[in-house]
C-alpha cells in the first residue's frame, strides 16, 4: 500500500481534502492532508512562496515520510515541484491535479490570463493586508460549475484569504519538472474552466513534466467538493504503480 500526501490549492485547507482522502484510506493506503503555510488559521498573509514550500518540506522531514506519492492541486503544483526540488529522495511519484507547473524562474501569475492578474491584484489592494480572494461568481461559473448553488455557496463561505505574494514570487528550483527523475502524472478534469480552455491546463501546463501519466476525469476545479469520491479513484489510478 502507498503513502499519500495530498497538498490543497489556494483559497483551501487540507480539512478540505479530508472528504477526498477517506475513500483512499478505506482501499488501505496511508494519506496525509497538511495545511501549506499561509492558509493554517492565524497565519499571516504576507507569506510567501518559498515558506509556503518550505512547510511541506518539514511536514515529511518532521513525519519522516518516504516513498510519498505527493499531489499537488492547482497552487498546490507550485508548491510540490519545489518540495520536489528540494527532497527529491522523498518522493515516489508527483500528481498534479488541474495544477500550475512551473519552471524554474516562473510565478503562478506567468502561467494566468492577465485579467486574472489584474483582479488578483486589486482586490488585494482593497484588502490592504496582502490577501486575495476569489469574488463568488467567478467561483461559482469557472471554479464549482459541476455543482448545485446550494453546494457551491457552502464551500465558498470555508475558503480562506489566500496570500497574494505567493502568486507573485517566481519559484527557484535546481531541476525542472520535465528533468526530475520522479514519475509524474496529471489529472485532468475536462470541465474545469477555472482557466479558459483557450488558455488550458492540459495539455499547456501538463506538457512541462516531459513524461507522465494522463488520467482524465470529468469534472469541475473543485471535484473535492463536488465528488470527492470520483476524485479519490482518479487520484489512485495516477498514483498506481
Amino acid at each position: 500500500m502507498a503513502t499519500y500526501v495530498l497538498v490543497h490549492g489556494a483559497w483551501h485547507t487540507g480539512a478540505e481534502l479530508e472528504p477526498t482522502a477517506s475513500p483512499i484510506r478505506a482501499a488501505g493506503h496511508e494519506v496525509h492532508t497538511p495545511t501549506i503555510a499561509g492558509n493554517r488559521p492565524g497565519d499571516v498573509k504576507t507569506t510567501g512562496l518559498k515558506e509556503a514550500i518550505q512547510s511541506i518540506v518539514d511536514y515529511l522531514t518532521e513525519k519522516n515520510l518516504k516513498d510519498v506519492i505527493l499531489l499537488g492541486h492547482s497552487y498546490g503544483g507550485m508548491v510540490i515541484t519545489g518540495v520536489a526540488d528540494q527532497v527529491p529522495e522523498r518522493i515516489r511519484r508527483l500528481i498534479y491535479w488541474n495544477a500550475f507547473v512551473p519552471n524554474n524562474g516562473e510565478s503562478l501569475n506567468d502561467m494566468v490570463p492577465a485579467p486574472y492578474v489584474a483582479l488578483f491584484d486589486a482586490v488585494a489592494a482593497q484588502r490592504g493586508d496582502g490577501s486575495v480572494v476569489l469574488p463568488f461568481p467567478i467561483w461559482r461559473e469557472a471554479f464549482i460549475n459541476d455543482a448545485d448553488l446550494a453546494a457551491a455557496q457552502k464551500a465558498y463561505d470555508i475558503l480562506n484569504p489566500h496570500p497574494l505574494k505567493t502568486f507573485s514570487d517566481k519559484i527557484s528550483l535546481k531541476t525542472n519538472p520535465a528533468d526530475m527523475q520522479i514519475a509524474k502524472s496529471y489529472i485532468n478534469c475536462t470541465e474545469d474552466t477555472s482557466l479558459p480552455h483557450h488558455y488550458p491546463w492540459h495539455p499547456r501546463l501538463s506538457q512541462k513534466l516531459g513524461l507522465f501519466r494522463l488520467v482524465q476525469v470529468p469534472g469541475s476545479h473543485e471535484l473535492c467538493f463536488s465528488n470527492p469520491k470520483r476524485l479519490a479513484q482518479a487520484i489512485m489510478d495516477a498514483g498506481r504503480d
